[in-house]
Parts: C-alpha cells; structure tokens; sequence
C-alpha cells in the first residue's frame, strides 16, 4: 500500500492518505483577526478543500480533534460546527483548551476521514 503525502514540509504534511484513509493536519485559520466563530468557519472551508483534494468529504469523517485557546468561546465555535457538520454522519469529537502556538489562534481542527 502506498502512502501519499499532501504538501509534505519540514516539520510535517498537511494531509496523508494511507489505506482508505485521510489523515489531516492541525488547521488554523489565515485570518487570526476574526472571532473565535469567524476563524472556525475559515478553518472547516479549509477542511473542506482539503477533504475534496484527497478524493472525500466531511460526510466521512471518522474523528476530530479541536483545540480551542479558550473553553469559554466553545460554544461559539460549535455554532459554526453544526452549522458545518454532515448531521447524519457526525465524527467522533474531543473538544480541549490549549494555548496554540500562535497567540492570536483561537481554534485549530485536526479530522481523520474515510476516503
């Protein structure tokens, strides 16, 4: 079976494909000056386009984790979720505070999907 890395870098690729399955990166948004809603919806677009380059969509997802610089914000980010979300298929999903590395990153999703 052969492995297929996305866009592989220095420190890692932003997405492998390996036996039926896509494995994604962390993904945060591009535009850090939005709210924690506005970067979630940027970040699950990015996701979508991602998804779709490796031949899926996020009616397969299996797991998701979402790492979010404050749990207080959550439920803005879930508002953009199920906004998002396949209601038929939802993933799995693990929702943590964490500090990001960048400061200014109020969400970052990393999702393993079925081809």
């Amino acid at each position: 079976m052969n492995i297929q890395r996305h866009e592989p870098g220095k420190l890692l690729s932003s997405a492998v494909e390996y036996n039926g399955v896509v494995y994604l990166a962390g993904i945060i948004a591009d535009d850090l000056g939005k709210d924690m809603r506005g970067q979630t919806e940027e970040v699950l677009k990015k996701i979508d386009a991602a998804l779709a380059a490796c031949g899926t969509s996020k009616s397969r997802l299996l797991s998701v984790n979402i790492w979010v610089a404050d749990i207080r914000l959550r439920e803005q980010m879930n508002i953009a979720w199920l906004a998002w979300m396949d209601p038929t298929n939802p993933p799995t999903r693990a929702t943590v505070e964490a500090k990001l590395a960048d400061p200014r990153a109020l969400v970052e999703i990393m999702a393993t999907c079925a081809q």
